[in-house]
């Protein structure tokens, strides 16, 4: 099972339709769920950031496998990301947890909850577009495990 625990709604239409084609292929595969969190938006950015946090931190569960999403993490292609999703469940670790930060970041106290730092890029990108990106990732990383025409 993967959860990912995101900060904010997505506003635009076509990130909702490109997020919810993927989650309706992931079907296939696994359970996949994305949870929200408020997005808090004060004048002060570091209250806003450890607010989200302890709003992100209510919703990991015991048994999850943390992984942030920073943009200082570990660089995986996906054939590495496919890897490591299996070397999980072959372990046992059933049940992995992404977590999107707002656009502030994450703060210390979820970044100390994560096994894994993971980055997508040196870029910055929206939260919302990342959410997207993510789980394209997840999908392909699934047919990359079960041998299934898509990864190129």
């Amino acid at each position: 099972m993967i959860k990912v625990i995101c900060v904010g709604k997505i506003k635009e239409q076509y990130l909702k339709d490109g997020i919810n084609e993927y989650l309706k292929r992931l079907q296939a595969f696994d359970n996949v769920s994305i949870v929200e969190v408020k997005e808090v938006n004060t004048p002060d950015i570091k209250k806003n950031i450890e607010l989200e946090g302890k709003n992100i931190i209510e919703k990991i569960n015991d048994n999850d496998f943390v992984i942030t999403l920073e943009i200082l993490g570990k660089k995986y292609n996906s054939l590495e990301l496919a890897d490591f999703i299996k070397e999980q469940f072959i372990y046992g670790n059933s049940k992995l947890c992404f977590i999107i930060g707002g656009s502030n970041g994450l703060s210390d106290e979820v970044r100390k909850l994560s096994k894994l730092a993971l980055s997508f890029s040196n870029f910055t990108f929206p939260h919302q577009l990342m959410r997207l990106i993510l789980i394209e990732q997840i999908y392909r990383a699934y047919t990359i495990i079960n041998n299934k025409e898509y990864h190129k």
